[in-house]
């Protein structure tokens, strides 16, 4: 009896199923990574060979080009050789006609005689612009038998680009899809590290930090707290850059933008110097942070895009911002 409830008290062994379940998903896991790898590296094979394909056709249309106005050009001179021609050879048989008619009237001997020999030279004439009449037609013909080969080459060639051009924006717009996943990742990791702040917003496809958080009033030189700001936005910015492919061109777009007050300090002329300055200024700390300068941009727009057109201080506040912005290269 005691040996049965020692038994029934034994404690099952999940352990086993856990780790093959474990060891199951993990196999799941690797497969799915390795297709995904697969697929990157296809797609991007593919759109590199459309690209140079797309370049080699664009080479020969402008070949076919320029043969086709060589040959558009030498059939307008030939028809006006014929047209030249045939005007000879309607007043050469013209002359014959009337030397004919002047010989049938009786005339002397010895004009008989000129007359035939001028009939006799006339009729060479004609025989003579009869064959070159022929050899240009023969010349025409060959000249518009090519043009219409060229006219077919070309049209099969612009229908093989537009469906080269169509599967290429197919690759791209996936491309721009990609990219666009990955701006939501920034814009998610850089909200996470920022914190719930309700001065820095995101506005579509951008992230607007006040110039406040940055910078004095009317300067362009980062101060200590807006340092410690843009060290979060490399942080972020830096884990995304080792994630997003290396054949996908992108760029983080800094756009400075100020309000409508005028410039009151010497250091700068006008508006436009001011926003130039300050993009410039987040755009080398990042540089100093170890990002890479392929994958940056300074923009600068002054006063002249303003989110908020109005004169209070509050609207100015608005205007006087940072953008960021991951867009194609």
């Amino acid at each position: 009896m005691a040996l049965s409830r020692a038994r029934r008290r034994e404690p099952m062994n999940y352990w086993p199923g856990f780790v093959d379940a474990l060891s199951t998903l993990l196999l799941v896991f690797t497969f799915l990574l390795a297709v995904f790898v697969m697929a990157q590296y296809f797609l991007s094979r593919d759109v590199g060979g459309k690209n140079k394909a797309l370049a080699k056709l664009n080479r020969q249309i402008e070949e076919l080009t320029d043969l086709l106005t060589l040959e558009k050009g030498d059939k307008a001179v030939a028809a006006k050789k014929i047209a030249s021609l045939t005007a000879t050879l309607d007043a050469v048989r013209r002359d014959r006609d009337a030397l004919a008619a002047a010989a049938a009237a009786g005339p002397a001997p010895d004009a008989l005689d000129a007359q035939k020999q001028l009939s006799a030279k006339a009729q060479a004439t004609v025989d003579l612009l009869n064959q070159q009449i022929a050899a240009l037609r023969s010349q025409l013909a060959a000249v518009q038998e090519a043009l219409s080969a060229t006219e077919a080459k070309d049209k099969d060639n612009q229908a093989r680009i537009a469906d080269l051009g169509a599967r290429l924006n197919v690759a791209l717009a996936q491309k721009v899809q990609e990219l666009s996943q990955y701006r939501s990742d920034f814009f998610g990791r850089l909200r996470e590290i920022l914190g719930d702040r309700d001065d820095i917003k995101v506005v579509g496809d951008r992230f607007l930090l006040p110039s406040e958080v940055l910078f004095k009033k009317g300067r362009a030189d980062l101060s200590p707290e807006g340092k410690a700001e843009i060290d979060k936005i490399a942080t972020a910015l830096a884990e995304v850059e080792k994630e997003i492919p290396s054949e996908i061109p992108w760029v983080l777009r800094v756009d400075g933008h100020t309000d409508k007050s005028p410039i009151r300090r010497l250091a700068f002329k006008n508006n436009w110097e001011l926003s130039s300055a300050r993009s410039i200024a987040v755009v080398q700390y990042l540089i100093d942070k170890g990002l890479s300068p392929n994958h940056l941009l300074a923009g600068a727009f002054g006063d002249q895009q303003p989110i908020d057109p109005g004169d209070s201080e509050e609207a100015l506040r608005k205007n006087r911002r940072i953008e960021l912005k991951i867009t194609e290269r």
